[in-house]
């Protein structure tokens, strides 16, 4: 993989390590970022586990590709990010548009077409 496509990989992983650490461990804090209010200990419970959880099992695997070059691990992820962004558009047909949807949006496929093009100029 070459070094551009490395240090963004590296990028994105800081990120959803950044948040999957935050979502884990300062729930509360996450929630204006996640636009969310949780109903006590068991809405703070799934931004800990959905949203930490899934965080930080992306980093996970792209740990492993960074490390190992196994690069099967982005794919996965990749496909994580699209689903969170089809679920996006999902929601603006169904819900109407709101521009603060937009940043996150550009966010998920970008890392999605990072991820899908390192592990494909990997193989």
């Amino acid at each position: 993989m070459e070094l551009t496509l490395q240090i963004l990989v590296t990028l994105a992983t800081l990120m959803l390590l950044g948040l999957g650490t935050m979502s884990m461990f300062a729930p509360r804090r996450m929630t204006a970022n996640f636009a969310l209010e949780p109903v006590g200990t068991p809405g703070l419970s799934t931004i800990r586990s959905v949203m930490g959880g899934l965080f930080l099992a992306s980093v996970a695997l792209l740990v492993n590709g960074l490390l190992t070059g196994e690069t099967l691990g982005f794919v996965a992820v990749a496909l994580l990010m699209g689903a969170v962004a089809l679920g996006r558009i999902v929601g603006i047909l169904a819900d109407g548009f709101d521009k603060a949807v937009v940043p996150p949006l550009v966010v998920e496929l970008v890392i999605a077409g990072v991820l899908l093009t390192a592990h494909f100029s990997a193989v």
